[in-house]
């Protein structure tokens, strides 16, 4: 069938408006799937030459209110490419759109197209009167340039904001590649473009933010653990620096089962967040557990009281050695002599009991030793002595919570304490399990929640065996017990040298207790030397044989 005259002269024009508008459309598409802020500025603005046929092209964005600042600057005859990924920031200083008098720029065509929020398209920028083409004039005669046509289009997101302008400049024929003007079309293509690029670049703004958000809220959440004890202060920060240096070890490693292993940048990303949230249950512990220094410690630490009560003591044994000389003496015989000599020896005795007996719980109370069977049954015995409180009543040296907090074989929690110190991973997971994180963060719970897992199934609270658990947990497991190994603010225990927290973590290894794995790489990539010479004491960083570390395999 023969085409009509009609048909045969709109066909063309049909078929490049639908090339046309699959090419925006393939933009838009690329726009809103890239995730990298540096490629997608740069695939605007190419997006934008492309489907106009410009030569060049700069993409601006909002720097506060009253200023424009040059993200991407583009002339492809010329060769030029600033900002995006070049890595080359454009040399341009932003433009002003209103100075500090409240004068607005509108001779600036970029900032008109702000202040006004329309679009402006220039047949010829020399013949032009209403803007101030000085400054790139002055660009033309450096460079031996002749800018011409300019389509300005101020970029508004979906909330009608301007957000940066995109300006191209130089249109050119598609047929002999000539300069030209921006025709109406062009514009309309443009500023489509322009509106799909402000709200890909809005959506990739606001993930930003809300990731930082999130980021901020959790350290301030880790910060609130970490200043709820003295004695732990550090422990919510460091974690994740002995955590963080351990993945990254995985990534470099080219020896043993984990070499050619790569963590992603999410399962990176997941590990961050999940060690800076792996104490957040703590937020709910006790202060009196969490800060527990001594045995005795409750508000304060309660070896005060004893302190007074031996006091009470040894002033009422005085008391009766000075009213037993004043009713003696009256009388001065050598039998009253003998029995005053004996009474001054059975105070300077009871004096002495008093004190080695105080001694003994005050050292007691510390925890830092192993208390021994006859170690509890001294307690025991004290225990049963009893003093003259202030109503003149007789009263027991030590309560039984004292005597049972005293007699805690090591450390200073008492099984129930411990259990509550405990506890805190189980609210750790409640917590976290609670909030709907993100599908690239699903994995935080389970990460955070199972440091206190063992790779033979003996930990808590899941009792998980090693296969159960991903590799950010086992890892985490390490970074934990590292950490709590070498801290050196607890006042109940001293910081350990690294080849005893060595030595401890590979019996540990051998116990089956962490990853043996993730146990050698940690040694072999010297993690643990990078983060003591970042965090601990210099005496804490002595020579280690690693040929004397238990069950480490290079």
């Amino acid at each position: 069938m023969q085409l009509s005259r009609k048909t045969q002269t709109t066909t063309p024009y049909k078929k490049v408006a639908t090339d046309k508008a699959e090419q925006l459309n393939s933009i838009g598409i690329s726009l809103s799937s890239e995730k990298d802020g540096k490629r997608l500025l740069e695939k605007i603005i190419i997006g934008a030459q492309s489907i106009t046929h410009s030569d060049g092209g700069t993409l601006y964005l909002m720097d506060g209110e009253k200023h424009l600042r040059f993200e991407i600057m583009r002339t492809t005859s010329l060769g030029i490419a600033y900002g995006g990924t070049t890595g080359k920031p454009v040399p341009l200083q932003p433009i002003e759109i209103e100075d500090e008098k409240g004068n607005k720029n509108l001779k600036t065509i970029a900032a008109y197209s702000v202040i006004t929020g329309h679009t402006v398209n220039i047949l010829d920028a020399y013949k032009e009167k209403g803007f101030d083409f000085s400054g790139t004039k002055a660009y033309d005669k450096k460079t031996g340039y002749r800018s011409k046509s300019f389509l300005t289009i101020p970029m508004k997101n979906h909330e009608n904001e301007i957000i940066g302008v995109l300006q191209l400049i130089n249109a050119l024929d598609e047929e002999t590649n000539r300069l030209t003007a921006f025709s109406y079309a062009d514009q309309r293509l443009a500023e489509s473009l322009a509106s799909q690029a402000a709200v890909a670049l809005t959506n990739q703004s606001l993930i930003e933010e809300l990731r930082n958000l999130l980021e901020r809220f959790i350290e301030v959440i880790a910060t609130a653990i970490d200043a709820k004890s003295p004695y732990t202060g550090g422990h919510c920060r460091r974690v994740p620096e002995i955590a963080t240096a351990i993945a990254h070890a995985i990534n470099n490693t080219n020896t043993g089962v984990l070499a050619g292993k790569t963590l992603s940048d999410i399962e990176l990303y997941e590990l961050k967040i999940a060690s800076l949230l792996h104490d957040c249950g703590k937020i709910t512990t006790p202060v009196h557990v969490v800060d527990k220094a001594t045995k005795l410690e409750t508000i304060f630490d309660r070896i005060e009281l004893i302190k007074a009560r031996f006091d009470i003591m040894k002033k009422n044994a005085k008391i009766h050695l000075l009213e037993t000389k004043l009713a003696s003496s009256s009388t001065s015989t050598t039998a009253t002599n003998h029995k005053l000599t004996n009474t001054d020896q059975e105070y300077e005795t009871l004096i002495h009991k008093l004190d080695s007996d105080l001694e003994f719980l005050s050292k007691a109370n510390i925890g830092s030793e192993f208390m021994t069977e006859e170690d509890k049954q001294r307690v025991l015995d004290i225990g049963k002595l009893t003093h003259k409180n202030l109503l003149k009543h007789s009263d027991k040296l030590l309560t039984e919570n004292e005597i049972y907090n005293l007699c805690v074989p090591r450390g200073t929690l008492t099984s129930e304490e411990r259990k509550i110190i405990n506890d805190h991973i189980v609210m750790t997971q409640k917590m976290l399990h609670s909030l709907p994180f993100p599908k690239h963060l699903k994995n935080v719970p389970e990460i955070a929640g199972g440091h206190h897992e063992r790779m033979d199934g003996k930990g808590y609270p899941n009792g998980l065996t090693g296969d159960q658990m991903s590799i950010q947990t086992r890892l985490m497991c390490i970074a934990d017990i590292f950490e709590a190994l070498t801290a050196a603010d607890r006042p109940y225990k001293k910081a350990m040298s690294l080849s005893v927290a060595l030595t401890i973590l590979g019996k540990m290894k051998l116990d089956n207790h962490i990853d043996p794995d993730l146990f050698d790489i940690f040694v072999r990539e010297k993690v643990y030397l990078s983060y003591a010479k970042k965090f601990l004491h210099a005496d804490q960083i002595d020579d280690i044989d690693l040929n004397n570390i238990p069950g480490y395999s290079p």
